[in-house]
């Protein structure tokens, strides 16, 4: 199986240069994000996501079943039986996942998902630590990165165009924040493995990083 691990801070389109280049090498694209998020959205229907006491993560770890399902091609997170992809994009969910990804117990709890995943397929998998933990192996891996005032600007627009009302000051505020808890937890923290080609697309288009991507790739399987 070739696996491709894609790491990078939040907001510098991993996830969407992943699921394309996925799309276009036949492989199967794997957010691990979303895994987290789900957790993240366990944490809040149960309650706990503002008090994730060691008791509060094992009654979440407990009660929720998350799975990774593709249909029609496309990937789909269920949380307990019920599609939650739709529910797992809010800011609040976003810097949940950040606080629930730095727990040991959370990581362990999603680590065997992901890496059976990619030892039955052809994968493409983006998230803060595939390469340095979750992939170590990886046959290609990617850091891709962004200026924090590019990932914001980008984020906020996205956001304006779903028609939420924010201010970019605060959709700045918010890619920092989650740069300095992903990069300083304890825990698996976002950095480069050493052998990871960095790719940085503050000055890319979309389709630029996407191509940027698949030619990387090429290159190196």
């Amino acid at each position: 199986m070739i696996n491709v691990a894609i790491d990078g801070p939040a907001g510098a389109g991993k996830s969407t240069i992943a699921k394309a280049a996925a799309k276009a090498l036949g492989y199967i694209y794997v957010d691990t994000g979303a895994l987290y998020r789900t957790v993240a959205l366990s944490a809040q229907k149960l309650g706990v996501l503002a008090d994730l006491s060691d008791e509060n993560i094992q009654k979440v770890i407990d009660s929720s079943v998350v799975e990774l399902k593709y249909i029609d091609g496309a990937q789909a997170v269920f949380l307990n039986g019920e599609d939650v992809s739709s529910l797992i994009r809010t800011p609040e969910i976003s810097m949940g996942a950040s606080a629930v990804s730095a727990k040991p117990s959370i990581r362990a709890f999603l680590l065997g998902l992901q890496q059976d995943i990619a030892a039955k397929n052809n994968v493409i998998m983006d998230g803060r630590d595939i390469a340095t933990v979750v992939l170590p192996n990886a046959d290609v891996k990617i850091f891709l990165f962004a200026s924090p005032e590019c990932r914001a600007q980008r984020r906020y627009k996205e956001l304006i165009e779903k028609g939420e009302s924010v201010m970019y000051e605060d959709v700045l505020a918010d890619v920092n924040q989650r740069d300095y808890q992903d990069s300083h937890r304890e825990i698996a923290p976002l950095k480069p493995s050493k052998d990871s080609i960095m790719l940085d697309t503050s000055e890319l288009s979309l389709e630029e990083s996407i191509d940027a991507v698949i030619q990387t790739i090429k290159e190196h399987i």
